[in-house]
Order: C-alpha cells, then sequence, then structure tokens
C-alpha cells in the first residue's frame, strides 16, 4: 500500500488534484481510495472513502470550547492525530493499493504543528510521498515563485518524506509556462526576472534564498498539472511511480 499526502496552500488545488488523481489510478486498473483529513471543510470534489469529519465535528467544537472559527479550526486540526487508529483501521480495512491523502486547507495548521508530522510519521503503508500544489497563478512573478518554492521545502523539512512539487491550474498560464519551467531550471533565468522587479528589496532577498535552494539541489522544477483538462497527469503518474513502486509498472 503506498500513501501519497496531497498538501499546498488554500485554494491551490488539492481537492481537485485527490479528485483527478483517483481517476487516473481507477482508469489504470489499481485500487486507489481516498481519506479527507480536513475537519472544517465544507465541500469536497470526490466522495471520500474515509471521513475525518466523522470523526471530529468542527462545529461542536466551536459551541462545546465557546471559541470562534480559527480557534476551532486549530483545535481540530490537532485532534487528527488522536484519530490516526481509527483512521488506520478503516484504510486497512479497505486494503487498497494507493491511499490518497487529502490534508487539511490550510497548510501550516497541519505542517507547522506537531499534528501532521506525527500523522504522516505514524501512518502505515509501504512508502509515503507528499504532493505540494503551487497555484499556478501566484507563480506567474519571480518574487512569488521563489516565494513557493521556499514554502515548498518547509513542508518537505516538517513532513520528512519525499516530495513533488505540482504546478496546478496550468490551463490558465499556459502562456508563461515556460518561463516559470526556466525558473526552476536556470539560475541566470530567474536572476534576471528578479531584476525587471520594481521591489528592489524584494529582489535582493530573493536572489539570496533562489542561491541557497540551487547550491542545495533543492530548485527541482515543478510538474505543471490541469485539474480540468488533465494535462500533465501523465508526467505527474510517471514521477510518484519513480519514487513508490521505482518505476514499475501497475
Amino acid at each position: 500500500m503506498y500513501a501519497i499526502f496531497v498538501t499546498g496552500t488554500a485554494g491551490s488545488g488539492k481537492s481537485l488534484l485527490t479528485a483527478r488523481l483517483l481517476e487516473w489510478y481507477h482508469s489504470h486498473d489499481v485500487s486507489p481510495i481516498s481519506v479527507n483529513l480536513d475537519p472544517g471543510v465544507s465541500k469536497l470534489q470526490y466522495d471520500p472513502d474515509v471521513d475525518v469529519r466523522e470523526l471530529i465535528d468542527y462545529y461542536s467544537i466551536m459551541e462545546d470550547y465557546n471559541l470562534g472559527p480559527n480557534g476551532s479550526l486549530i483545535l481540530a486540526n490537532d485532534l487528527i492525530s488522536t484519530k490516526i487508529g481509527e483512521i488506520q483501521d478503516r484504510v486497512q480495512e479497505l486494503n487498497p493499493d494507493y491511499v490518497i491523502v487529502d490534508t487539511p486547507g490550510q497548510i501550516e495548521l497541519f505542517a507547522f504543528r506537531s499534528s501532521g508530522p506525527y500523522f504522516i510519521s505514524n501512518f502505515y503503508s509501504d512508502i509515503k510521498v507528499a504532493l505540494f500544489t503551487m497555484d499556478g497563478t501566484l507563480a506567474t512573478s519571480p518574487i512569488s515563485f521563489v516565494s513557493l518554492m521556499f514554502l515548498s521545502q518547509s513542508i518537505k523539512l516538517r513532513l520528512n518524506i519525499p516530495q513533488i512539487n505540482v504546478l496546478t491550474k496550468r490551463d490558465k498560464i499556459i502562456e508563461k509556462l515556460p518561463e516559470i519551467l526556466r525558473w526552476s531550471n536556470s539560475i541566470i533565468s530567474l536572476q534576471q526576472s528578479l531584476d525587471l522587479e520594481k521591489e528592489i528589496e524584494q529582489s535582493l532577498i530573493s536572489k539570496d534564498l533562489i542561491r541557497t535552494l540551487y547550491k542545495s539541489g533543492n530548485m527541482i522544477s515543478p510538474i505543471a498539472v490541469s485539474n480540468m483538462t488533465m494535462n500533465g497527469m501523465i508526467n505527474l503518474s510517471a514521477a510518484l511511480s519513480r519514487i513508490l513502486t521505482h518505476g514499475e509498472k501497475e
């Protein structure tokens, strides 16, 4: 059993990517299931096979602890780690080939608090991988691109499992896409684009950051995917296969 954790910022397309991955694996004769780990989500793009909302009631927490929406969401996310046994049992009963885990929309509540790393570390699977979804519409400026790449590395550091960067909303940035991909492959190209930015101080900081990324070998080109057209899913599934099955076909 392989586990794919879908992470990323709010609005970056995590739930829709989860739905598309389910479709992809179903169409390739393997058995995937989905796990929703977001206790506060109201609507999903798929019908989860295992749903944390059945175990953690966000609205009851708000009433029982007299908390506001944000405080309730923090507590609800912290409680995820206490439900790992029940979630694991439900997953094991379904006996899938792939478990696609849709993580909470507020990435900081999952990755930067203890519950997220604890859940990933203690969730049983043969191999685990994280997908970090980068909103393509936010990555069109060089400074925003650098910020997203550093956030990606922060998430990787916290979760401590192999990670693939996924540039979502490919269909909305198709004209800008070649330049974005050049930024991840050429420090010169990225620095030249930063030189054109009006915010000189931000540009200088960004240049220091990208030098660190390149020197550490962590400036890895994201895989561009459209959740609407499925364009790029072949490349994404191949990257997942290299990590999860060592390149063997399912």
